[in-house]
């Protein structure tokens, strides 16, 4: 049996991988509430927005983890295309989710669909990430905790749709995404420590790409596009202001002569 090594380089891939969870969630929560206040295409947007952000941020706090995860007694590889298909899965699926709730008439039915839907899509990306992972071995998994994590992921999820549909403060939802960030990197670390791994030694060569060839790199390109995604959240005007704007230029021009 191998020893796993879930943090090689001390807290840094665990905090790392929060942020990118918190950050995601933040992005996701705050898209979605400026969709919840539009309508037609400008909602559709913001809606794809918010599901390309949560997705991609649970999908790169996985992995960001995964930098620091090891197994003593064999190099770890991933199948390149089984690990974009976790991403696609992740944001496809969350995109149901979110389009649920930001197009339901029946916030509660919207709400249960969206959570569990885009709870089982968080849980499908994390064991089809792991499904690519490429070591002389065995991969096993503990039902109990497997089962476990992925009622963390709909729990989280439904959690995160409310405060969308709840919250409207910016410090509000900076709270919930802490939160949601907490409850994704829970949900991870419980399917982790649901796998063992039995060992076999090889001399052949792994299939696939390293982790510092592939996932490092993906990572950071994803994490760069949510920290420029942040930004121009922020800066886009809200509903509210473009209304207060309008009403000022409205105002402007009657007062001219």
């Amino acid at each position: 049996m191998g020893h796993l090594d879930h943090a090689a380089f001390g807290w840094l891939t665990p905090v790392l991988s929060y942020l990118m969870a918190a950050i995601g969630s933040a992005l996701g929560l705050r898209c979605t509430v400026r969709a919840l206040e539009t309508s037609g295409r400008s909602r559709r947007n913001w809606l794809i927005t918010a599901a390309t952000a949560l997705g991609t941020g649970i999908w790169t706090m996985h992995f960001v983890a995964m930098l620091g995860f090891g197994v003593s007694g064999t190099d770890i590889h991933y199948n390149v295309p089984l690990t974009l298909l976790s991403l696609l899965v992740a944001v496809l699926v969350v995109g149901v989710g979110v389009f649920a709730v930001g197009y339901g008439h029946d916030r509660v039915r919207s709400l249960l669909i969206g959570g569990l839907t885009t709870g089982i899509g968080v849980a499908s990306m994390h064991y089809l990430g792991m499904a690519a992972l490429r070591l002389h071995g065995t991969v096993h998994y503990d039902p109990m905790l497997v089962g476990l994590s992925i009622v963390i992921a709909v729990i989280a999820a439904t959690a995160a749709l409310w405060a969308a549909l709840n919250i409207q403060a910016p410090i509000a939802v900076a709270g919930a995404s802490l939160v949601m960030g907490l409850a994704v990197s829970s949900m991870h670390y419980t399917g982790m420590f649901a796998v063992s791994v039995q060992v076999a030694p090889s001399r052949v060569e792994l299939q696939g790409a390293t982790t510092m060839q592939f996932i490092f790199p993906l990572a950071v390109g994803l994490g760069s596009f949510l920290f420029v995604t942040s930004a121009f959240v922020a800066l886009s005007p809200t509903a509210r202001e473009r209304a207060a704007y309008a009403a000022a230029e409205r105002l402007t021009e009657t007062a001219a002569p």
